[in-house]
């Protein structure tokens, strides 16, 4: 061989599973969080699922048609990222906030830095952040049965008592897809069983996370706090349906590891010395810009690569 080719890190598998196999089944396993979010928060959840999903559809669709590119909306990839973004709003928030924040996330964020594989950050968190900075009194005004009122990860920092259950259940204010943690969870696991995604982020991101809490939360290791931290605000949705992207997380197994400790210190940072409750969103996307040089420090060196000048000093 005249040159080495550097390659990225192992395996490379020939698979047949596709792009849009992997779309569909994450669409599949948000499906229980969706469902209590639009049970919990009526028609207003339903109105952001649907101008969520079909403006980015539409984004994508139109986008490619007037570069000349070959239209991908057949790939889910658009769908999931409207799902993404319709379970990361407010129901309080207005159809138009969702449909500029899609037409952000598909236009912005994916489809001008080359389309789906090429996008530096999640296009739904982004979008979500770019919201949150634009629109900060809508984006962070909760309702639950009608009525505004203060999250309980808000009201866990201000001192106040929280409800496990309900927490666990559904029956909280929040995001549309944020409220159940045990929707989550069965999502998550239909991921982990198919084979979609594995442990090693999300286990590695809520174990820094609770290890964080532990040691600088004031509470010791106080299991309802805890507890109340990880059914509360993003932490599930992101954990297991976001921070595990295959475009905008690790390569290498060392390198998700890192990406997952780094995810539960920010979160951890944002949360308890933050102005605000939440943090998951903020810690994805700052952790989503420091993927390349992650991977460039835990990419494994290929067999049998020389040593620049061992060869002239043989």
């Amino acid at each position: 061989m005249s040159e080495l080719k550097h390659v990225s890190s192992s395996p490379h598998i020939r698979s047949k599973i596709t792009t849009s196999n992997i779309m569909l089944m994450v669409i599949i396993a948000l499906l229980p969080a969706t469902a209590v979010g639009i049970w919990n928060f009526r028609v207003s959840a339903l109105m952001h699922v649907v101008v969520c999903v079909g403006t980015c559809v539409a984004s994508e669709f139109i986008w490619e048609k007037l570069m000349h590119k070959k239209v991908t909306v057949n790939d889910y990839s658009a769908a999931l990222t409207g799902l993404l973004l319709a379970l990361n709003m407010p129901s309080s928030a207005t159809w138009w906030m969702s449909a500029l924040g899609s037409v952000f996330a598909i236009i912005v964020v994916k489809q001008i830095f080359g389309g789906l594989g090429q996008n530096f950050m999640n296009p739904a968190l982004a979008a979500r952040c770019f919201l949150l900075i634009s629109f900060t009194g809508r984006m962070t005004n909760f309702t639950y049965d009608g009525v505004s009122t203060a999250t309980p990860l808000a009201q866990l920092k201000s001192g106040e008592t929280v409800n496990i259950l309900d927490m666990v259940i559904g029956r909280i204010p929040g995001t549309i897809g944020e409220t159940s943690a045990i929707a989550l969870l069965i999502g998550a696991a239909v991921l982990v069983i198919l084979g979609v995604i594995d442990l090693k982020i999300p286990g590695s991101y809520i174990l820094s996370f609770v290890v964080f809490i532990i040691l600088f939360g004031d509470h010791g290791f106080d299991l309802t706090y805890i507890v109340a931290h990880l059914a509360g605000g993003g932490l599930m949705l992101g954990a297991f349906f976001m921070a595990t992207d295959y475009v905008t997380s690790p390569i290498t197994a060392k390198g998700q590891i890192v990406y997952g400790i780094l995810l539960g210190i920010l979160t951890g940072i944002f949360r308890l010395f933050g102005g605000s409750a939440e943090g998951v969103s903020y810690a994805i996307i700052f952790s989503n810009l420091l993927v390349p040089l992650i991977d460039k420090v835990t990419m494994p060196k290929a067999f049998g690569m020389e040593e620049k000048g061992a060869k002239g000093n043989e």
